[in-house]
Formats: structure tokens, C-alpha cells, sequence
């Protein structure tokens, strides 16, 4: 019974930024590694960014790294997912991800639950 919500998505210019949010509720989201993915169309879902728990852990795919950033208010039961200097590669629709284990996984399949989705166009 977790239900996961994305919001903040949208149409940007290049060199732009989003900041994306996703609220789950529940009372166990303190102890789920929180993932980001996307998944552009004809293509496979691919890991963006992940969050340990404790949120002193963090990775990043290499195509992301150095402009997003992911974070994490257990208070708020809330991942973010700021975005900065946006390229047309990344445009996807953005998923939300929540996984029980004590490790960030990078392989979608590893992930118990998932947001709806929300869509970020970055234009040229």
C-alpha cells in the first residue's frame, strides 16, 4: 500500500532547470531507497539518480552527473530531483521509484514501486 506521485515537470529550453518532486505516501518511506528513472520513446527505462535512506548516499548516472541532484525530506515523505543545465537528451518522461533494500539499485527491475511518470521536453 505505497502510492508514489511525481509533479514539476514540464517544457524547457536548453540550459534551463526543473526541479522535480515525489510524494509517497505511507509510513515506511524512511527506510526505502528512492530512485529516479526515465524513459525516452523506443527506448529502455535507464537509472537517472538514487538516494540511500539516510540521504548521505547519492549516485548519478554519468550522462546526469554534475547537473542533477537528488535529495530527500523523510520528514515531508518527499525525493526531489533538481535539474540544471537541461539538454534535449534528456528528454523523458521521469519516473519515480521505491526500493526496500539497503543499497541503491541502477536496474529498474530491483524497484517494488512506481510513480505514474511525469514529462520533461527540453527544447533546442
Amino acid at each position: 500500500q505505497v502510492q508514489l506521485v511525481e509533479s514539476g515537470g514540464g517544457l524547457v529550453q536548453a540550459g534551463g532547470s526543473l526541479r522535480l518532486s515525489c510524494a509517497v505516501s505511507g509510513r515506511t518511506f524512511s527506510s526505502y531507497t528512492m530512485g529516479w528513472f526515465r524513459q525516452a520513446p523506443g527506448q529502455e527505462r535507464e537509472f537517472v539518480a538514487g538516494i540511500m535512506w539516510s540521504g548521505r548516499s547519492t549516485s548519478y548516472a554519468d550522462s546526469v552527473k554534475g547537473r542533477f541532484t537528488i535529495s530527500r525530506d523523510n520528514a515531508k515523505n518527499t525525493v526531489y530531483l533538481q535539474m540544471n543545465d537541461l539538454k534535449p537528451e534528456d528528454t523523458a518522461v521521469y519516473y519515480c521509484a521505491a526500493d526496500p533494500s539497503l543499497r541503491i539499485g541502477v536496474s529498474a527491475s530491483v524497484y517494488d514501486y512506481w510513480g505514474q511518470g511525469t514529462q520533461v521536453t527540453v527544447s533546442s
